[in-house]
């Protein structure tokens, strides 16, 4: 069931939720997410019920939210001034699993979205909601005008599926401006977007989502932003994802995904 509040793109917010709900109450050695747990009955009346999703979709969702929190991890133990930005952030929990006390969090989104979140995940002490566009500038003059030479690691997780390459680049290029930043993003390689096209959005109740953007190499996208972009790492999607348990058709398609590099998480250094 859809909220009313919520755009089609905007309404697919629901499904990592659900990923983290199933993998919390199911498979907890790939995440546990006890904020994810505790929002479950505050969730759109029959929304959960009638629920379409496989295993692997539920697991897809999960997995990512593992890698991002592997990725915010090492940013924090490398850059102790660090700050995290999260793109797109919907009703992400990122911060509650990641909180260690002391890092500071904006969390970007549409305006409504940002309200919808509001009700369900009220601001932290140490997290800020911006409303506004990922691919505007506001955001990040905002965040500088407070913290103008800290660390930045952005993160856009599930994001850049939803729009054309020449705005993810964009995006990147604009970043390049504002000093010391890192851009985390999970993305699908050219045959991936096929398969997500014709089978993972359907399967998620949400085909009429319709994506654009996919990678299939992470030095070749960095090239056309600039010479001095850095891949720090490209990696296949489950590589770091126990599978201990699972159905077989589950470990079948993550180990054809990662035999096939079909999703990935991509990390850059502007």
């Amino acid at each position: 069931m859809k909220d009313s509040k919520l755009g089609v793109v905007e309404d697919t917010l629901y499904v990592p939720m659900l990923g983290r709900i199933y993998a919390s109450e199911n498979c907890k050695h790939i995440l546990y997410d006890k904020k994810s747990l505790e929002l479950k009955s505050k969730m759109p009346e029959g929304l959960i019920e009638h629920d379409t999703q496989t295993q692997y979709t539920y697991l897809a969702s999960a997995s990512r939210s593992a890698n991002v929190d592997r990725y915010i991890e090492d940013f924090i133990e490398r850059k102790s001034q660090g700050i995290i930005v999260q793109l797109g952030c919907g009703l992400e929990t990122t911060y509650y699993r990641n909180d260690n006390g002391r890092t500071l969090w904006y969390s970007v989104d549409l305006p409504h979205v940002i309200e919808y979140r509001k009700e369900l995940l009220p601001e932290t002490e140490r997290e800020k909601y911006i409303a506004g566009s990922a691919f505007e500038e506001e955001w990040i003059e905002e965040i500088r005008s407070e913290h103008p030479t800290e660390p930045l690691l952005v993160v856009a997780s599930g994001l850049f599926y939803y729009f054309e390459e020449e705005n993810v680049l964009d995006l990147i290029k604009l970043l390049m401006n504002y000093g010391d930043i890192e851009i985390l993003f999970d993305t699908v390689n050219k045959s991936g977007m096929m398969m997500m096209q014709k089978k993972h959005m359907k399967t998620v109740g949400h085909e009429e989502a319709k994506m654009f953007f996919y990678v299939d190499s992470a030095t070749e996208l960095a090239a056309k932003v600039d010479s001095k972009v850095k891949v720090l790492a490209e990696e296949t999607f489950y590589s770091h994802i126990s599978k201990k348990g699972l159905k077989f058709s589950t470990k079948f398609s993550m180990i054809f995904s990662d035999l096939l590099g079909m999703v990935k998480m991509i990390h850059l250094s502007l």
